[in-house]
């Protein structure tokens, strides 16, 4: 006995270490296979990080775990995700283990977790997921196959399939996908257990007919896999909180597939209803108090291939219903609806949708509609009427919207339409009929999108053909009072199809506000989180930064006269104009307003279609106060910092061009363009700008005060934050001055002076002096004496060129004495021809080319008096530059 123990537990032994060597013994041969497999068998790309295999976590059964697989399609879809999955586990027999490479493998059990199938399907018809290498000459590829799913149980978690069929114009997307099947797939015929949960947005043909909708399904199928019909035996659906029991078949032939479906509602309670509109919307609908029915039925029956789609009963109807929320003050009462979807030929474009007495009412406020759209699916035919009265507070009071803003006012409509899609996508608003009219009253808008409560007082809209006329509109937000009439050109357009809106308006504000529409930016910041670092509570916040937009919907032609139009701190009166909204861009035209005591013209446009706005800029100001202006305007000081000195009168005209920055304003270093100006009067007050106190503290013979800047010109040309000034001339008080330079947004500056000074303004005592060595005319002769500038506006360096200055004064005296000198040798010459000279003896050759004392005397005198002059005026130039707040002579130091 002891030795049958012994030998079973030899057995255990080698069992337990075969079950422990195993996984590591075949491992690498199952890497192998599955690796030649796929390239045997899938014409794609396919990556898995990990492959395990155990023989303990579900023994008798071997458990294949891949990890991080990956599916990347060749062409016709080259580069597509096909799938993505964190974890693909098989369970099937130890025993197939031990099968051969080219013998089949039963997989018994599959799993994906964290799954991501991305179906395409082309509009030649061609799909993502047709991968398998077709091997033309295998008569029977499925006896090659080394893997055969005879599945007892399979599972998706926590994963999304998205499908997209451009040749019938379908998108499904299910995301929190949670699917799971148990079943025998081995038998020909067998009973399939489901259960299914996901979150489903469908559309078709550009419809949205569900957007994460919540869906679950528990189902059991009868499942014929030799006929492949599928059979729902007994069933339950949830669409959001609707149930819906539905029976039927489905069969899967080699050319279509029939179905055959009915489904109702279980119940014909008016929750039903509430269950329909998305659970975020509809809250709590077990404690609503509702009376009335509602029932939705329908059947699904017919062929589906690439014609024909079933043909389509779906009814849905409620009779004298109410519901009221508890908590809710107000109820909704009257409603009926009797509403229907068929199709009767199954082709798709023939599915329409009728509507007959589609009523409710809110105390005294009655609302009705009726109509039908022909054609879903193809050019469709819309036939609408609707009449009634509703009071927009009374909304939220009866049905808990909880909206970011309150609406209030009354709207009062009895209109009617009726128009094909055809005639509104191509605008073809002949063919359009509609007709009535449409009001709203007191009404009022509040959003944290807006800073200021909209209040509309009156607005009417009569409805002709496919346009509107706006008659009146009163409304007011914050400081700005608006009064507009026109019309809009394509209202069905804009409200069926993606159209922007288009009119024509005449707009007249007594007071029109831009900070009014600025909107503060915000941004979502975390106020706790959870150990693990992700936010639990988020709360909007204000940035600090105000930004406008031009609206991406309109396409919109405004007349507009403003009384007083505030921008910024800008008061700007009587402004008239045109304004052009289209492609996110604000064309001004023929702008005109009065401001700075004078008038401005303007055209150009602003753009905020891109990330960063920009702007064009035709500007004319005509007769403006400088100072007012540059202290009003930051372009206009960043173009002429020194007019900050300025009192007086300017006109100029400006093309510019460059970036702005959210709240419109411009970004001065990305400025491009060019400015002519021209000062009409000006007065200087030097103390009123560093820059010219300083100069007028080191220039002892010049009183900046006394400049003459009237109908100066000039022509500035500026770019990435550069302004190139052209150069100009202005006088002061006799000493001509020549300015030519350029300076920066940043105040920073390098500019050249150039000042010719009358000899005569350098003082009695330098004008002896110049008299005596020139016998210059001092009523003409001039000092040239060149300033450069640079540093700041603020903080300038002066830099005066003394070198220069002698050089030009000196070769003036020089050329003044040679031609006295010139001048005193021809009338000498011209008293010997005329005999005046005696006493002259006519010289030899000899002695016309021997130096004497006397010239050599006299070129000694020339040398000194040159020598002199220099000298001479060397001191006069020290003289110039001493300050006037110094009584003693300082000598300036020159800069070479």
């Amino acid at each position: 006995m002891k030795k049958a123990f012994k030998i079973i537990g030899i057995i255990l032994a080698i069992l337990i270490v075969a079950l422990i060597a195993a996984p590591f013994i075949f491992e690498a041969q199952l890497k192998d296979l599955v690796k030649s497999t796929i390239n045997k068998n899938v014409n794609a790309d396919v990556e898995f990080s990990d492959l395990n295999l155990s023989l303990f976590r579900s023994f008798p059964e071997a458990t294949l775990v891949l990890k991080d697989v990956s599916v990347i399609n060749k062409a016709p879809f080259k580069g597509d995700t096909l799938v993505v999955s964190e974890q693909i586990l098989l369970k099937m027999s130890v025993k197939e283990l031990f099968k051969g490479s080219d013998e089949p493998k039963k997989v018994d059990e599959l799993l994906l977790n964290n799954t991501y199938l991305n179906i395409k399907v082309d509009s030649l018809g061609n799909n993502n997921y047709d991968i398998a290498i077709k091997d033309p000459s295998a008569a029977d590829t499925s006896s090659a196959s080394p893997f055969k799913l005879d599945l007892k149980h399979y599972e998706i978690n926590n994963s999304k399939l998205k499908y997209i069929d451009k040749s019938n114009n379908i998108a499904l997307l299910m995301e929190n996908l949670n699917h799971s099947g148990t079943g025998d797939f081995s038998l020909a015929q067998s009973e399939l257990d489901t259960k299914t949960t996901s979150l489903v947005s469908f559309d078709f043909d550009g419809v949205n007919y569900l957007n994460k909708n919540k869906v679950a399904l528990d189902a059991i199928i009868q499942m014929d896999l030799e006929n492949m019909k599928y059979t729902f035996l007994k069933n339950q659906m949830m669409v959001n909180q609707l149930p819906l029991t539905f029976d039927g078949f489905v069969k899967v032939n080699d050319d279509n597939n029939e179905i055959d479906l009915s489904f109702k509602t279980p119940s014909s309670s008016f929750k039903n209803f509430l269950a329909v509109i998305p659970e975020v919307y509809a809250k709590n609908i077990e404690n609503v108090e509702t009376s009335g029915d509602f029932i939705v039925s329908g059947d699904i029956k017919g062929i589906v291939d690439s014609t024909y789609i079933p043909h389509l009963d779906i009814k849905i109807s409620s009779n004298n219903a109410s519901f009221k929320y508890p908590d809710l003050p107000k109820s909704v009462q009257d409603i009926n609806i009797d509403a229907a979807i068929l199709n009767t030929t199954g082709i798709a474009e023939e599915t329409y949708i009728t509507f007959d007495n589609v009523t409710f009412r809110i105390d005294q406020d009655k609302f009705f509609a009726n109509g039908d759209v022909k054609n879903l699916l193809g050019n469709m035919l819309v036939n609408l009427n609707m009449k009634g009265t509703i009071n927009l507070a009374n909304l939220e009071k009866a049905y808990p919207l909880e909206l970011d803003q309150d609406l209030n006012g009354i709207l009062t409509a009895d209109v009617s339409t009726s128009f094909d899609m055809n005639s509104i996508e191509k605008e073809q608003y002949q063919n359009v009929s509609s007709k009535g009219i449409a009001s709203i009253k007191n009404f009022s808008y509040k959003s944290p999108e807006i800073p200021n409560e909209v209040k509309i007082s009156s607005a009417n809209l009569i409805f002709n053909q496919g346009n509107v006329k706006v008659p009146v509109l009163y409304m007011t937000t914050g400081k700005t009072d608006i009064n507009a009439s026109g019309s809009i050109q394509n209202f069905m357009g804009y409200l069926f199809t993606d159209q922007q809106l288009k009119g024509n308006f005449q707009l007249s504000s007594n007071t029109f506000s831009v900070n009014d529409f600025m909107v503060a930016e915000t941004k979502e910041v975390s106020e706790a989180k959870n150990a693990d670092g992700t936010p639990v509570k988020t709360k909007t916040v204000a940035t600090g930064k105000e930004s406008i937009k031009v609206p991406s919907f309109l396409d919109t032609e405004i007349d507009f006269a403003v009384t007083t139009l505030l921008y910024d701190d800008l008061n700007l009166n009587n402004a008239k104009g045109t304004i052009i909204i289209k492609d996110e861009t604000a064309t001004i035209k023929n702008m005109t307003t009065n401001v700075f005591d004078g008038s401005i013209a303007l055209n150009g446009n602003v753009s905020t279609k891109n990330a960063t706005p920009t702007f064009t800029m035709d500007l004319a100001l005509n007769a403006i106060d400088i100072a007012k202006s540059f202290k009003g305007l930051d372009l206009l000081q960043g173009l002429a910092p020194i007019a900050t000195a300025l009192q007086g009168k300017l006109q100029t005209k400006v093309n510019l061009k460059g970036n702005l920055n959210d709240d419109l304003t411009p970004q001065l270093n990305t400025l491009a363009g060019q400015a002519l100006s021209e000062i009409l009067t000006a007065k200087v007050n030097p103390e009123n700008f560093a820059l010219l106190s300083k100069l007028d503290e080191r220039l002892k013979f010049i009183n900046l005060k006394d400049i003459n800047l009237d109908d100066l010109k000039s022509k500035l040309t500026f770019n990435n934050g550069n302004v190139e000034v052209a150069p100009f001339d202005f006088n002061v008080k006799g000493i001509k001055v020549t300015v030519a330079g350029s300076h920066g947004f940043d105040m920073n500056m390098n500019y050249n002076l150039s000042l010719d000074v009358p000899a005569k303004m350098l003082g009695s005592e330098i004008g002896n002096t110049l008299s005596k060595l020139s016998a210059t005319d001092l009523n003409t002769m001039t000092v040239a004496v060149p300033i450069g500038l640079t540093g700041t506006f603020q903080s300038p360096q002066i830099n005066l060129n003394m070198q220069q200055a002698l050089s030009s004064l000196t070769q003036k005296i020089v050329a003044e004495q040679k031609k006295e000198l010139t001048q005193k040798g021809v009338d000498a010459l011209g008293n010997i021809l005329m005999g005046n000279n005696k006493n002259n003896k006519p010289t030899t050759t000899a002695d016309s080319t021997q130096v004497t004392p006397a010239q050599t005397k006299k070129d000694s005198l020339k040398t000194e008096q040159q020598t002199q002059v220099k000298d001479a005026a060397t001191n006069i130039l020290k003289g110039i530059f001493n300050t006037k707040k110094k009584k003693d002579t300082t000598t300036v130091q020159s800069n070479k």
